[in-house]
């Protein structure tokens, strides 16, 4: 049992089962508006985007992939996350 979690952190495919669970809340909430309540779905992407761009940053350091790549894949979720931000800001006012 412990070499299978080990392969699976090693491989990534952790993540990749982690992003699968994302995609199922992904379909929850846009197939069942009533999960949604009053999100729109630019609410739904907002919390999700840098969510699922952190979580390809993981994959990629687990996997040993170029650091250029996890490091535009961390700044990508850090504008994915300031534009939520911005966006619901600008809501709120």
């Amino acid at each position: 049992m412990g070499e299978l979690f080990a392969s699976l952190f090693t491989s990534g495919r952790v993540v990749d089962l982690i992003l699968l669970v994302v995609v199922v809340e992904i379909l929850a909430l846009v197939l069942w508006p009533r999960l949604r309540g009053r999100m729109s779905l630019a609410d739904v992407a907002g919390l999700i985007a840098p969510g699922v761009m952190l979580l390809l940053a993981l994959r990629c350091a687990l996997t040993g992939a170029p650091h250029t790549i996890t490091a535009a894949i961390l700044a990508a979720a850090f504008v994915f996350h300031l534009w939520d931000v911005i966006r619901r800001r600008r809501g709120a006012a």
